[in-house]
């Protein structure tokens, strides 16, 4: 094990609500110490659809996470009642499976989460793919 600890990242909302439930779930999924929260006001919605640069700025952090804290998962999040993406659950996982594609084809050794936070604040699990 790592000196520092084990970890993985969350690509997850700003919103406030939805951090220690995701990394609590993760923590205790994934049996990791830390988890390198990176936020976007509607995550899913910008790693689905944003722009390149968008896009890319979040890739850069996963990056970040991978070579600095060997994090060999990373989790996207949507989420009920979110102010950066106002849509149905059903629009959300919609994002939440293009978000999957666009973190495949950076061609990352890393397990893909997709992570869905209900109206109770509880983690869902809808997705995982394991990577080589």
């Amino acid at each position: 094990m790592d000196e520092r600890g084990t970890f993985a990242c969350a690509i997850n909302c700003i919103d406030g609500r939805t951090q220690t439930p995701v990394s609590d779930w993760l923590s205790a999924h994934l049996k990791v110490d830390y988890i390198d929260m990176i936020t976007e006001a509607g995550a899913d919605k910008v790693l689905a659809m944003g722009s390149k640069a968008e896009i890319e700025s979040i890739q850069r952090r996963v990056m970040i996470s991978f070579n600095a804290h060997r994090s060999r998962a990373v989790a996207i999040v949507a989420h009920h009642d979110c102010a950066g993406n106002p849509v149905s659950e059903k629009e959300h996982l919609r994002c939440l499976e293009r978000c999957v594609e666009v973190i495949k084809s950076w061609g990352l050794p890393m397990r893909i989460i997709t992570i869905w936070v209900n109206d109770e604040w509880a983690v869902e699990l809808i997705s995982e793919i394991a990577r080589p």
